[in-house]
């Protein structure tokens, strides 16, 4: 069990657990964790970086290590709210170090850092009991890291006191930890994968193009293209701080007192108080504190990105071998359970006012996109697939084809697509909503690469299947940056990457098929819709 470690026996019941504990001496100190039931060791809730109690909406610090050994047997999130309640802590830049037992310094493995989704507002490592133990039976090593979510991770205020991009920031102090300490558990430093998915795909997305050292050697970006309706914010995010301070009953017009008052307020507080303003996602409109930002420079303060990606030439996009994809009907849970009413009333200039701000040719706009999708047909229930299809390609099918077109502006030589479209019994968000929709909706692919509860270990032969080609693909990445190195039995196919000239992608169902420009016809619309209004971009 882990040789690289210092390995003692402890007659003890944590959780319920007799085991045999691992100890590892980190360059930051000692430190215990879990013996799995299934074979592996767990380190939950390792700190990486600590949150200033005086200014809890600015930059973090790194973690300054332990005196005495730290028992990493609870993860833990950061504040957010979860069913109409707030949850988490300050006390919250931790992460999850998942080691399979044969790790040590003779066979350091490959290291696959998650980076969780849920809209930069909610969200934590290990988010409704997931496992990444399909992942650790390919001899990888995963970390899944924690970072400030809401008004206290992305709050972007062109001050230097608190720039933006705070969560963002914290990842890269996740990054550093596990570049300087993943050794002693047995992983590889220059053998590290980011992926993430939604938020955490577009968190991914953004490393590529920030002005930070590389971290990580390869990448995988899921339902996260960097080219997605991010970027609009309400026009007061600046004046973020005195809202929430005159929602609490504190009236100023100056920014710094606002933040003085809010750094005393109960966390609890100040996120429900964040929410009740600003209840929507990220990247649906009218947003004051929950997205990423373009910050504005200060002497003597690091920045995470100040210009837009599509201004940006980025060495590491060009070196960094990346695989980058989505599901096949991704906006279908927001509109599966919205009766006629609400079709009645669907207006698609609500949708393109998210990345277009079209002044005088607003009408033939959004003429030019509904005529494209329903004709002339009313819009009512029986259209909503389509409407699925229009919401999809806009905000993740065409915004993945730009981010790929600006990942090939900047050199990028290996990059792979895949569409996700197969629908079993661990489609995630299908099964927590109920949904009885066609293909894959956002986050449905996560099932078959993390086990969760919601599942209580049923699975089919069916979806074992696409567990075990999913996990390999991406796990086969992590290990030589090719998720298809060879054709097996299990993955008989050879997925090729992007060129200037074909576009090839590997459609994951319940056969891996290989096609050619997905969407094609789609595609081509938004190409020329682009072409005509893509001065009006936001």
């Amino acid at each position: 069990m882990l040789s690289v470690l210092l390995i003692i026996a402890v007659c003890a019941s944590v959780q319920g657990l007799s085991r045999i504990d691992p100890l590892v001496s980190t360059k930051r100190g000692l430190i215990r964790g879990l013996q799995s039931e299934d074979g592996y060791a767990q380190f939950l809730g390792v700190p990486y970086a600590v949150v200033d109690e005086n200014n809890p909406f600015g930059p973090s610090k790194p973690h300054p290590g332990f005196d005495d050994i730290f028992e990493a047997y609870e993860s833990n999130e950061c504040p957010q709210i979860k069913n109409d309640v707030a949850s988490g802590t300050l006390d919250c830049l931790t992460m999850n170090i998942y080691v399979p037992s044969h790790a040590d310094s003779q066979h350091r493995l490959p290291v696959m850092v998650w980076i969780h989704g849920v809209g930069f507002t909610k969200g934590s490592a290990d988010s409704d009991g997931l496992s990444p133990k399909f992942l650790l039976k390919h001899d990888v090593i995963v970390v899944a890291i924690n970072y400030r979510l809401g008004a206290y991770g992305f709050m972007c205020l062109d001050i230097p006191e608190v720039p933006g991009n705070q969560g963002l920031k914290d990842q890269v102090l996740a990054l550093r930890w596990i570049n300087d300490n993943i050794e002693a558990f047995g992983g590889n430093s220059k053998e590290i994968t980011v992926f993430g998915e939604s938020a955490g795909g577009i968190s991914v997305n953004l490393h590529l193009f920030s002005s930070y050292e590389k971290l990580f050697q390869r990448a995988i970006i899921q339902s996260g293209p960097v080219l997605t309706q991010i970027w609009k914010r309400g026009s007061d995010y600046t004046n973020a701080p005195i809202k929430l301070a005159n929602a609490l009953d504190f009236n100023t017009s100056d920014i710094h007192e606002a933040l003085d008052y809010l750094s005393s307020i109960d966390a609890h507080t100040i996120i429900k108080v964040g929410n009740d303003i600003d209840n929507t996602l990220a990247f649906l409109g009218n947003n004051i504190v929950t997205v990423p930002c373009l910050e504005k420079e200060f002497e003597n303060v690091d920045n995470f990105i100040t210009d837009h990606p599509k201004n940006i030439i980025s060495s590491k996009a060009k070196t960094t071998p990346i695989i980058i994809g989505h599901n096949d009907n991704e906006s279908a849970f927001n509109f599966e359970f919205l009766g006629d009413e609400y079709y009645k009333t669907i207006n698609f200039r609500y949708f393109l006012d998210l990345g277009f701000d079209f002044k005088d040719d607003l009408d033939e706009a959004v003429d030019a996109v509904r005529h494209f999708y329903i004709g002339d047909e009313d819009i009512t229930e029986n259209v909503k697939e389509v409407i699925y299809d229009f919401a999809s390609d806009f905000t993740y099918g065409y915004a993945t084809k730009r981010t790929i077109d600006l990942l090939l502006a900047n050199g990028a030589s290996t990059v792979y697509q895949y569409i996700f479209s197969y629908s079993g019994g661990r489609n995630l968000m299908k099964v927590w909503r109920n949904m009885n929709t066609t293909g894959a909706t956002h986050a449905d692919d996560l099932g078959y690469l993390f086990d969760y509860k919601i599942f209580e270990g049923k699975t089919s032969p069916e979806d074992q299947l696409v567990i075990d080609r999913m996990t390999t693909i991406w796990t086969n990445f992590a290990k030589f940056g090719n998720p298809t190195p060879e054709k097996t039995e299990l993955l008989p196919i050879k997925w090729d990457p992007i060129t200037e000239t074909t576009r090839p992608y590997l459609d994951i169902n319940a056969d891996l098929i290989l096609g050619s420009r997905p969407s094609h016809d789609r595609m081509a619309f938004w190409d020329l819709f682009y072409k005509f209004y893509g001065k009006y971009e936001i």
